[in-house]
């Protein structure tokens, strides 16, 4: 089945989720990239919309203003790690419950989502113009000095993905743990390759 959480996400949705699991948001969340998470973490400044219970989006949407109001064109995921110094601290002073984002995160985020009980999702990046379609409203604007990419935007959303729970509330880390495989099969796979070309290895 399609698992589609509403936001505000409760407790138990965070504590249902592990990592690799496909879902859904419906309801209000907002975007916000490093001059937010700088704001609110490093210089201390009060989220301008709750976010207690809510959902960060790591984008830099594309907003056409227009005579009826602002439209949104395009919203895709911005490379999450490069929040990795502050998401931490953000998710501890806002109480925020999913991150989305592009790629995966460190392990201090990991132990603020254990700790806050709070998720990080992966969006799928290159679908920008698609992801907008799911967007149902612009309801909301702060911080506008920051710039298009760079403010927050509050957005309306119906069935908003997929997105893949990177990093869980007990611990699992897909991306880590993708890492973890690769390197353990590198030597066993490496051993077959070196020994087919060592003869022919030229040592000075």
């Amino acid at each position: 089945m399609k698992k589609i959480l509403t936001v505000p996400i409760r407790d138990e949705d965070i504590d249902g989720l592990r990592a690799g699991d496909v879902i859904y948001l419906t309801g209000t969340i907002a975007t916000g990239r490093d001059d937010v998470h700088r704001r609110v973490v490093a210089e201390g400044m009060q989220s301008p919309f709750d976010l207690r219970g809510g959902v960060i989006f790591h984008a830099g949407p594309i907003v056409r203003r227009t005579p009826a109001g602002n439209e949104l064109v395009a919203v895709g995921p911005t490379s999450s790690v490069r929040m990795e110094a502050f998401q931490a601290g953000f998710i501890e002073k806002t109480g925020v419950r999913v991150i989305i984002g592009k790629g995966g995160m460190g392990p201090a985020t990991a132990q603020a989502c254990r700790q806050f009980k709070a998720v990080h999702c992966v969006a799928m990046g290159g679908c920008a113009v698609s992801a907008a379609s799911q967007v149902e409203a612009i309801q909301d604007c702060f911080w506008p000095e920051l710039g298009m990419p760079e403010c927050m935007w509050v957005l309306r959303v119906r069935e908003f993905g997929p997105l893949v729970v990177s990093i869980d509330a007990h611990g699992g880390d897909l991306f880590a743990a993708t890492r973890a495989d690769i390197a353990g099969r590198r030597e066993a796979c490496q051993g077959p390759i070196v020994d087919s070309v060592k003869n022919y290895m030229v040592v000075d």
